[in-house]
C-alpha cells in the first residue's frame, strides 16, 4: 500500500520535471506500458479515445503539450492517497484545474493515468 510519505515524495518530483520542462524527468515516472487518458489527447492528438498506449506515445504527447504551453507551470492543491494510486489535484495550463489519478506499478511506476480538468 502507498503511503502519504511516498505519495508526497513522488508528488514533489513530478511537479519539478513539469515545472522544469523537463521531459526526460517527466517520463523517468510513467512506465513503457502506461495507459494514459486525458480530455487533451482528443484535443492535441485528435485521437477520440482520448486514450495513449505506450511510453513511447507518451513522450510524443507530452513534447507537443511542452512546446504548446511554453510557460506551463503547475500548482499543487492537494496530493490524494489511494491503496496503490494517487491523485494529484493541482493548477495547470490557461489557470485550469486538473486531477490525475495515477496506478502506480512495481518500482512506482505509472501504469495508468486517468486526467480531468475544470
Amino acid at each position: 500500500m502507498l503511503d502519504a510519505e511516498a505519495a508526497a515524495a513522488f508528488a514533489d518530483e513530478w511537479y519539478a520535471a513539469w515545472n522544469a520542462h523537463d521531459l526526460d524527468a517527466i517520463l523517468h515516472h510513467y512506465a513503457d506500458d502506461v495507459e494514459f487518458t486525458s480530455p487533451f489527447v482528443v484535443a492535441l492528438n485528435g485521437d477520440e479515445t482520448g486514450t495513449l498506449r505506450g511510453k513511447d506515445a507518451l513522450r510524443d504527447y507530452f513534447a507537443r503539450a511542452l512546446q504548446r504551453f511554453p510557460d506551463l507551470h503547475f500548482e499543487p492543491i492537494a496530493t490524494l492517497v489511494g491503496v496503490d494510486s494517487v491523485t494529484l489535484h493541482y493548477i495547470s495550463v490557461e489557470d485550469r484545474r486538473a486531477a490525475e489519478v495515477m496506478t502506480l506499478g512495481p518500482g512506482s511506476n505509472v501504469v495508468s493515468v486517468l486526467a480531468h480538468y475544470g
